[in-house]
């Protein structure tokens, strides 16, 4: 399989400030891949690298074998890219904004093919195109960007937080189409902070914390590093005794829950069928579980510093630090 983005020890300075500190990605052909993040983890330097509109500080990064650097072009005209924050024209209409674009890549906008797809997107997003830019809200400048990057056929599609102020049923027109351009064999790099839509829509996922990658790999690879909840019908806490490998149990509404390490799950399902437990349910860590156990000291400490400036404890100056720390 072609890897259509590598990078290897990429890192990126702004003056003291290390935004990417070594950063290895590998982005395999026909894949959607999650680039996964909280805001300032890097993400979108690392997107802004890979087209070449900033230089990297060290290390490499190459898109379809290139650098995008010294061959921004060639890479652009197989790349179709879409932001989080787009900004339009304010004169020209959304479908004008829409078929400028479009012009960018190559695509000729008379022709029938492309007048018929941007129609179905339009009505897909329920878009009206006739509005002047500056009319329109943050999700319709959104929409331009997605129309016309899924109105032109590209190789690779890279993706920096797309659905931002989209509602939840364009996000469901978003998925779709995402999904429609995977089966028809094009790479996306998807990077978002919303955990559900990466789960539902990635190949693979790339976890990102402080300019570095921590986590890498299928979402089943991924949910082997962390623990599966088991939970049946039970009457009182004597039901958790015996169970090889369990942790962290309870008995909460006439149910007993408890944790294993996902690879132990073999070996607990014949104790529990040997004891004939009822409502059996097993439930696989979900990505947001995957996250926090990455995150979760940050969250933690967040939680504190919020919790002292409520008692009035420490400085403003001191609560950010103490998060920075954590």
């Amino acid at each position: 399989m072609n890897t259509i983005i590598r990078t290897d020890g990429l890192t990126k300075h702004y003056g003291r400030v290390h935004a990417l500190d070594g950063l290895d990605l590998s982005v395999d052909e026909g894949q959607v891949h999650g680039f996964l993040g909280p805001n300032g983890a890097g993400k979108s330097t690392t997107i802004r690298i890979l087209l070449g509109l900033a230089r990297k500080t060290g290390g490499s990064a190459t898109v379809f074998g290139q650098d995008p650097w010294h061959d921004a072009v060639q890479i652009h005209r197989r790349v179709a890219y879409v932001p989080g924050d787009v900004s339009v024209w304010p004169n020209l209409s959304g479908g004008e904004a829409i078929d400028f674009l479009a012009r960018l890549r190559g695509a000729r906008t008379k022709d029938t093919a492309y007048r018929t797809e941007r129609e179905r997107l339009t009505t897909a997003f329920q878009f009206d195109p006739r509005k002047k830019g500056r009319a329109y809200s943050k999700g319709n400048r959104q929409k331009v960007a997605l129309i016309a990057a899924f109105a032109v056929p590209a190789d690779l599609y890279i993706l920096d937080e797309p659905t931002s102020g989209l509602d939840p049923l364009m996000e469901v027109v978003f998925r779709d189409e995402v999904q429609r351009i995977r089966r028809g064999g094009a790479t996306v790099l998807l990077s978002s902070h919303i955990l559900s839509e990466v789960e539902l829509l990635c190949d693979r996922v790339s976890i990102i914390r402080a300019g570095r990658i921590v986590e890498s790999g299928t979402l089943q690879e991924l949910r082997h590093l962390t623990r599966t909840e088991v939970s049946f019908e039970a009457a009182d806490a004597s039901a958790l005794a015996g169970i090889p490998g369990a942790h962290d149990g309870t008995l909460d509404d006439g149910r007993a829950r408890f944790t294993v390490d996902s690879d132990d799950i073999p070996s607990v399902l014949p104790v529990l069928a040997q004891r004939s437990v009822a409502g059996l349910r097993i439930e696989p860590p979900s990505l947001e579980e995957l996250f926090l156990r990455h995150y979760g000291d940050d969250l933690a400490a967040l939680r504190a510093a919020e919790d002292a400036g409520s008692t009035g404890g420490g400085t403003r100056a001191s609560r950010r630090a103490a998060i920075k720390e954590s």
